[in-house]
């Protein structure tokens, strides 16, 4: 596998300074182990004008199998020998591109931290890199961030065009670029391309994502993420296919998927349904027309306001959030004084997690308790008197009868019943209307008509690629009417967001009153 990096002297360095910020001498071939082979820095060229840094991976097959924790794959003796390790850069490059050049990723350069701050002209080329998506994902994927981008498929053989091409191309990178912030690129990306991994998955890599990404992760449990202004631009939160590089980052691993995009979310100010790039961002208030004039909130940020409102008009005292999520709704009804009792519902026990650091005074930032685990004994430190934590969290299932969901003034249902697939609506009308009967219910779901104004949503497409339907006006109101007459609820329809005429607004909602 090979990668070279190639600059050009600027008016403030000369282009040998390469060598500064890669914390590696144009005099000298290093040499460095890895568990699966070893990773060569050399340079080709280096002159004041122009310089020119390889990395140079040679993987030994025995030594990879060797390190091998698992059997069950690959299918057949023989591939395990046999496979495009040995020139593909892959993830087996990534991580050898993470260890040779740390400090370099990290954007530190004690000789030359100005140069390192600052973008130089650069090009980047790689023979060979796994992409079965094609050079059009290549382009889809480099180009939003400024680089112009080369990528040419490679035949599978020269000699006979008629075997067509093979599933690499041959990729060249080249634009002003921050140093650390080109390496960092490759290192998510070129994964994101292979769409798999040498090594096992595990919740520590959406860590790595988020920093690889320009983001700091702060706490023992990486429970935070925002712009890391060391790392310079949070360019994966504003990536348009960062749901996309996530997922093949991840492996596909669904739970550290969601995880991921949240915290992405939460890093850009944006609800979590809404860091899926093509779905729910698009839904994001139209900037300003003019300079000082505010922006307005967040379609999300609305139907939060939409739900209190209905809360306060009808003195709830006691409400429960039934799909609760990573809790942005909880956050919200915590800040109420007027609730006395607050629940947040969910079955996933990660998006509990999340949601009880997001709304636990004693997790907050100068809090007085520190709750790492949510389901065991935290060893919180508490003033003495005080009240608990809220909300209380349960691990339940808007499908599933519980006693617990009863005796609460309100159950909140927002943006959950389009998540359900459609024969599971029943039984949700069993357990909220017929077993928990609250004296409120409030239900919020997307309005499929307004769909049209979503320039990068394909006719016929879904908000969220987890949504299994989104009902027009007519259809909702149709469910929501029988929904009250078989259950004795009234309920009334109300629009949350801007109203077009035609179209109505983004997200309707029906309050059942009993």
């Amino acid at each position: 596998m090979l990668l070279t990096i190639t600059t050009t002297a600027t008016p403030a360095a000369p282009a040998t300074d390469l060598g500064y910020l890669l914390h590696k001498n144009p005099g000298r071939v290093q040499g460095f182990e890895q568990s699966f082979g070893t990773a060569h820095v050399f340079y080709p060229e280096a002159t004041a004008e122009r310089c020119t840094a390889a990395l140079l991976l040679e993987v030994d097959p025995r030594a990879l199998l060797r390190a091998r924790t698992s059997v069950s794959t690959p299918d057949f003796a023989l591939a395990q020998y046999v496979n495009d390790r040995p020139f593909a850069a892959s993830s087996l490059f990534t991580v050898a591109l993470g260890r040779v050049f740390r400090s370099a990723l990290r954007g530190r350069s004690d000789a030359r931290p100005a140069l390192a701050a600052a973008p130089l002209p650069l090009e980047l080329h790689l023979p060979a890199v796994p992409c079965r998506a094609g050079a059009d994902k290549a382009r889809a994927l480099f180009e939003p961030l400024g680089w112009r981008v080369s990528a040419e498929p490679v035949p599978l053989d020269p000699g006979l065009p008629g075997w067509g091409d093979s599933p690499y191309l041959s990729l060249t990178l080249s634009g002003e670029q921050v140093l650390s912030e080109a390496l960092s690129h490759l290192y998510v990306l070129l994964p994101a391309m292979d769409g798999g991994k040498h090594y096992w998955v595990d919740r520590g890599e959406v860590d790595k994502l988020l920093r690889a990404g320009g983001l700091r992760v702060a706490g023992p449990d990486g429970d935070t993420a925002e712009e890391d202004p060391e790392a310079g631009s949070a360019w994966l939160v504003r990536h348009p296919e960062r749901a996309w590089i996530t997922r093949r980052y991840l492996g596909r691993r669904q739970t550290y998927v969601r995880t991921a995009l949240a915290r992405l979310a939460e890093a850009d100010d944006l609800p979590e349904e809404e860091a899926d790039p093509g779905l729910e961002d698009v839904l994001a208030p139209p900037a300003p027309d003019r300079p000082g004039q505010e922006r307005a909130p967040s379609l999300a940020a609305q139907r939060a306001g939409a739900v209190l409102a209905v809360l306060r008009a009808e003195n709830a005292s006691s409400v429960l959030d039934l799909g609760c999520g990573p809790g942005a709704l909880l956050a919200e009804l915590v800040a109420d004084p007027a609730l006395e009792r607050i629940t947040g519902a969910d079955v996933d026990t990660a998006s509990l997690q999340r949601a009880h650091r997001r709304t636990c005074r004693g997790c907050a930032p100068g809090g007085r308790g520190r709750h790492r685990d949510l389901f065991g004994d935290t060893g919180a430190v508490r003033e003495q008197g005080a009240r608990p934590p809220r909300p209380e969290l349960l691990v339940g299932s808007a499908v599933y009868r519980d006693a617990r969901f009863c005796g609460y003034d309100a159950v909140v249902l927002m943006e959950v019943v389009e998540h359900l697939d459609p024969e599971r609506l029943p039984a949700l009308e069993e357990t909220v209307f017929a077993a928990a009967r609250p004296r409120i219910a409030v239900v919020t779901t997307p309005n499929a008509e307004y769909n049209v104004h979503y320039e990068r949503l394909a006719p016929g497409a879904l908000r969220h690629s987890d949504h299994r339907f989104e009902w027009t006006r007519a259809e909702f109101a149709r469910w929501a009417d029988a929904v009250a007459e078989r259950n004795g609820y009234t309920v009334r329809h109300l629009p949350v967001g801007p109203q077009d005429p035609a179209t109505g607004s983004p997200t309707q909602m029906g309050v059942f009153t009993r």
